[in-house]
């Protein structure tokens, strides 16, 4: 890779990096860990074919999301599970939107694999139905109901995204 390469490379990380790493958050289950490995096998691979790409976010994008999929689908994968469940004396913090936040991130991680793909990219990514269908590999229709069930699902593990006034982007932000 040539100097100049090299350059827009480093300047597309340092530009695209926050984004990315929330993505690979949500796609994680919100393991910050599995989020860190995950992004730095997409931006290694993304490095290794830099010459050929040409729409990196995009690109590193299709990676993330091919790369976690190879993560589900391993059978011999081990996941750590943390509970963290905070002692009886500790007061809970205030903040309603924190909170929000935690409880929708612990529903995601409770969807299936492809229902958390499907609404990570359609409403937090705010990709079009389209483009979901075309990274996902399938029809608009199936990106479509299986964005509903998973909505339906979220609703009924968190009751509090059923309120009409409620965003779940807002919840993630």
């Amino acid at each position: 890779m040539d100097a100049a390469a090299e350059r827009r490379f480093r300047d597309f990380v340092a530009a695209r990096s926050p984004a990315l790493m929330r993505l690979a958050f949500l796609l994680s289950g919100g393991d910050q860990h599995a989020a860190e490995d995950l992004l730095q096998i997409a931006l290694a691979k993304t490095v290794a074919r830099w010459h050929a790409v040409d729409e990196p976010e995009a690109y590193v994008r299709r990676v993330l999301y091919r790369q976690q999929i190879s993560l589900w689908r391993r059978a011999t994968r081990r996941r750590e599970i943390a509970v963290a469940e905070p002692p009886e004396g500790v007061a809970q913090d205030a903040t309603q939107a924190i909170h929000m936040k935690i409880v929708v991130r612990h529903a995601l991680a409770r969807l299936t694999p492809r229902q958390r793909a499907v609404l990570v990219l359609r409403y937090f990514e705010d990709l079009p139905e389209a483009e979901v269908a075309a990274v996902l590999g399938c029809s608009v229709g199936t990106v479509r109901s299986t964005a509903h069930r998973s909505l339906a699902k979220l609703r009924v593990l968190v009751p509090e995204l059923a309120e009409p006034y409620t965003m779940l982007g807002e919840a993630m932000a």
